[in-house]
């Protein structure tokens, strides 16, 4: 889950204030000099079905039970395989805690940017076809889904270089297997009073088929240390067989999708 922040532009085009639970902290997370050199091939021309967010359960500030319900449901309305072994849950986090991402709903900025502690996103890609991997962002602006390329192109801005302190990392996990493990009492969403900081979904928490209540750290905490460092066929059959995936950097998030097939 995304935790509550706001941003207040304060001057030039790369400077902001951050506000997270009563703590306030000046950042600086753009670098001015944008990228000219890095070319993505991210349009894809495939035509991406548009359907409504609405129809989804969402619950502002708990993305990682939206996607969890939102597996759920693409299952059981035929838009995915029956055993959702067509998605793939990302978290995207890193040491700090603060992830800039683009084309956000929570953000007040005009291009929706927004630094998250940690988002999830689920993406979809069928097996032995020759189809468009699809994200499915609750909390973005951009059509949904959308096409991995425009995704990466429009949120995460590859082409917009980032200081290394706010470099994001991604863990792919598979939905079936995210779906039987994955757990949350909610206890991140309180604060030291036991108040919550942002009002809980209405209905139970999520419990694992093993029966833990909470497990949200295993899967938002990244590090360096995590990421895979040659992405190839192998990485793949890991993340069809681990419980908490593998951990990619940005720059094979693309590449990691084009060896389902």
């Amino acid at each position: 889950m995304p935790a509550t922040m706001s941003f207040e532009y304060l001057c030039e085009n790369s400077k902001y204030s951050i506000n997270k639970k009563g703590r306030i902290a000046e950042l600086n997370f753009l670098k001015e000099k944008m990228s000219s050199n890095l070319e993505l091939e991210v349009r894809s021309s495939a035509t991406v079905p548009s359907l409504q967010v609405p129809t989804f359960h969402h619950t502002p500030y708990y993305c990682e039970e939206n996607i969890y319900l939102l597996c759920k449901k693409l299952c059981d309305d035929g838009l995915a395989d029956p055993d959702g072994s067509d998605l793939f849950v990302i978290f995207i986090s890193n040491e700090k805690k603060q992830i800039p991402l683009w084309h956000q709903k929570a953000s007040q900025r005009a291009e929706g940017v927004i630094l998250w502690d940690y988002h999830v996103i689920c993406v979809q890609k069928k097996r032995n076809e020759n189809s468009s991997s699809l994200v499915w962002d609750l909390d973005s602006s951009l059509p949904f889904p959308s096409s991995l390329g425009t995704y990466v192109a429009d949120s995460i801005r590859p082409s917009i270089q980032i200081f290394s302190e706010f470099k994001r990392f991604f863990r792919v996990v598979h939905a079936p297997i995210f779906l039987r493990h994955f757990a949350s009492d909610r206890r991140h969403m309180k604060d030291s009073a036991g108040n919550w900081t942002a009002d809980p979904p209405s209905y139970e928490a999520i419990v694992a088929e093993d029966g833990a209540v909470h497990n949200l750290n295993e899967y938002i905490t990244v590090s360096p240390d995590d990421v895979v460092k040659n992405v190839e066929a192998d990485t793949v059959n890991v993340v069809l067989s681990e419980k908490l995936g593998v951990v990619i950097s940005e720059d094979d998030l693309l590449g990691f999708f084009s060896l389902i097939s």
